[in-house]
């Protein structure tokens, strides 16, 4: 059985230098070798190979039938190997490859959208997938090699990502959603006090700090969250029907079916910081999306009036 072991990149480099110019000389002036040298090379192929892969003649060399295999072969495995380095300079560049991107929810309405709009207008050939999650579920991903980069915030219960690199995006308000019927609903602005008295829809990790018990406890409160729903599309129905009333991030504005009124937050508003979380080592493809993630104005939705 043929020793494969010898037939390295160079070695075959050398062989389909020789069965196409059919000449050792040729082939050795190509690559700066001796002729000598060549000939040398060739014969312990060969010897590997377990046959003669040239017929010598007069002038010059041509293949047997088993050179034409083993030629056929080695061009095949020379373009590959050509096309692996195009593909690796690609990527390393920031120009071609995969970028997995990960993000919450609603960070999909608008913010990564249109920032994947203008990264696929500078970098065409970058193939791009999406996946969507909570962003524990992303830390996770990232930290498993699975994602090469997420957008990932602090709501509901903080962020603890210390072992990953984190670019700051912005600040999203959160304003309250009410149902369209909802005696505050045609107020400018609302008064989380007047709310007291609220249901409030949210699906936050029991025992744990809250951004709206947090904010409810500075208001003098404690809010009653009876329903948990996890998908904002969830709240946003529970709110229609008149079930309660919910936080909802500015990023998800868009979103907002008519029959519910979202309204800011009179004062200083709960806010949840918006972030791009990277591996250490960060592909040149990743950083670029997230200096397009930074342009957060054009991003974010428009504050309802």
């Amino acid at each position: 059985m043929p020793d494969t072991n010898a037939f390295d990149t160079a070695t075959l480099q050398l062989f389909h230098e020789v069965a196409v110019g059919g000449s050792f000389t040729a082939a050795a002036e190509l690559l700066g070798y001796t002729q000598s040298a060549v000939s040398r090379r060739v014969a312990a192929l060969e010897r590997a190979a377990g046959g003669p892969l040239f017929e010598r003649l007069a002038r010059g060399v041509r293949l047997t039938p088993a050179g034409r295999a083993l030629h056929r072969h080695a061009v095949a495995v020379l373009e590959r190997l050509e096309r692996a380095g195009e593909e690796l300079a690609a990527i390393h560049h920031g120009l071609g490859g995969t970028l997995r991107v990960g993000a919450f929810a609603t960070a999909n309405i608008d913010l990564v959208p249109g920032a994947l709009k203008r990264f696929a207008g500078r970098c065409p050939e970058v193939e791009l997938r999406m996946s969507e999650g909570l962003t524990s579920h992303l830390t996770d991903r990232l930290r498993a090699g699975a994602l090469d980069v997420a957008v990932i915030s602090d709501y509901p219960a903080g962020l603890t990502v210390h072992d990953l690199r984190t670019v700051p995006l912005g600040a999203d308000r959160l304003l309250v959603a009410l149902p369209a019927g909802h005696r505050l609903a045609a107020e400018p602005d609302v008064d989380l006090r007047d709310l007291a008295g609220e249901n409030w829809i949210e699906a936050a990790p029991r025992g744990r700090p809250t951004m709206l018990a947090t904010a409810c406890a500075a208001a003098g409160f404690t809010p009653r969250t009876g329903l948990r729903v996890a998908e904002w599309s969830g709240k946003f129905g529970f709110v229609a029907a008149g079930f309660g009333v919910t936080l909802v991030p500015e990023l998800a504005a868009r979103a907002v079916p008519s029959d519910v009124a979202l309204k800011p937050l009179r004062g200083t508003a709960p806010v949840r910081r918006v972030y791009a979380a990277l591996p250490a080592s960060p592909l040149p493809a990743a950083l670029a999306l997230v200096e397009m993630l930074g342009q957060w104005r054009v991003c974010t939705a428009a504050s309802p009036p």
